[in-house]
């Protein structure tokens, strides 16, 4: 039995070789290709346009009471009561403390009678002077002794009242200083309490001479204008914003000259007695407007040993270093000062994934669409 063995045609087996080296050389080259020129890097942005914005300062300051009374004793004696709670509010004319006032009494019962007699003696010597009953001299020296029994009296009234130790004013009175029994008023007028008005309360603080100097200068020159505005907020240590705006209501026309400060005064309205006085806060207030300012997102700008800058998207799509001078902060944006246009394309995101050079694909940021959406729990599928 004779066995052929069949070799398939040379020629079919060379193309079959040549078709496969073909392919592995277009995949070759396609991924060398694709190494060589990658994708633009996509970069979120913003376009710069003019807008008119009020600018604000924060600067710091400290809380002071409205008003602010010591409660002292105005005669001595001993403090028989205290007649108030510490740290709570007291009305002007309440009693705080009480002094003894036995020996006061007794001195204004007899100043009472001593003024008693001397008026009836002069009430007697009057008809008796028109008939020359008795001299001129005698009614006049009655007349005398009436009058001095009669400031006795005052006095001895007014000691008397101030045994009772009132409230000057409205407020909060804090913890007392004395306690009952104590020993007071001797040689001076000992301090007892005090009280302090924190509603409304003040709001103390400073701004340096050289940026008076600035918005004067920049008012002349148009670059700002006047808000016509006093009203003002405050930023608590925790930083967050009181809910109720102040005023404005004096700014010093004298520059400090150890500080090279203008000292300024604010009011706020403090019903709950949330704001306390010594706290430290800071105070926003409204330095100007400007119809033609230039902002840009915070994290937009990059902080270096150069300075400040920005990446741009230049005309030829590639990303670009800008370096700008920034001034105010409104909201989470610097105004930018110098070195952006109406129209130039500001990076804001993606600034980690690019060098200056790249090119970039740019997308028109949105600050709403870059907030993480809430996790939400996928439907159940369908059985």
């Amino acid at each position: 039995m004779n066995t052929r063995i069949l070799f398939p045609n040379a020629a079919v087996v060379v193309a079959v070789v040549l078709a496969l080296a073909a392919c592995g050389s277009k995949e070759d080259g396609g991924k060398q290709a694709a190494g060589a020129a990658p994708p633009p890097t996509e970069v979120d942005v913003v376009t710069v346009a003019t807008s008119r914005i009020v600018l604000t300062q924060d600067l710091p300051g400290r809380l002071e009471a409205y008003r602010s009374a010591q409660v002292r004793a105005r005669v001595e004696g001993i403090v028989e009561k205290r007649l108030f709670k510490e740290g709570s509010d007291v009305k002007a004319g309440a009693t705080l403390f009480q002094i003894d006032a036995r020996n006061y009494r007794t001195a204004y019962e007899s100043a009472k009678s001593d003024l008693a007699v001397a008026r009836q003696t002069v009430e007697r010597y009057k008809p008796l002077l028109e008939f020359k009953a008795v001299s001129q001299q005698d009614y006049d020296l009655a007349e005398a002794r009436f009058k001095q029994a009669e400031a006795a009296m005052s006095r001895a009234q007014l000691d008397f009242d101030n045994t009772r130790v009132p409230a000057p004013i409205d407020g909060r009175i804090g913890r007392a200083l004395v306690t009952e029994g104590a020993l007071v008023g001797r040689g001076e007028a000992t301090l007892l309490a005090t009280i302090e008005q924190v509603n409304p309360i003040y709001a103390n603080f400073t701004q340096p001479g050289s940026d008076v100097l600035r918005l004067q200068q920049a008012f002349q020159s148009g670059k700002m204008q006047r808000t016509g505005s006093a009203k003002v907020e405050l930023i608590l240590e925790d930083g967050s914003v009181y809910p109720q705006p102040g005023k404005l209501l004096f700014s010093n026309l004298a520059v400090d000259s150890s500080t090279g400060s203008v000292s300024l005064r604010a009011e706020f309205p403090n019903a709950h007695h949330e704001l306390l006085p010594g706290m430290f806060a800071r105070v926003r207030f409204p330095e100007g407007i400007n119809d033609r300012s230039i902002r840009v997102p915070q994290r937009a700008v990059q902080m270096s040993t150069q300075g400040q800058s920005v990446m741009v998207v230049d005309e030829q799509g590639k990303a670009a270093p800008r370096p700008v001078k920034t001034g105010d902060m409104v909201g989470g944006d610097f105004v930018i000062e110098e070195g952006l246009q109406p129209g130039d394309r500001v990076i804001v995101n993606g600034l980690q994934k690019i060098r200056p050079g790249a090119p970039v694909k740019a997308v028109e940021w949105s600050p709403e669409a870059s907030t993480p959406a809430q996790n939400v729990p996928a439907a159940p599928e369908k059985k």
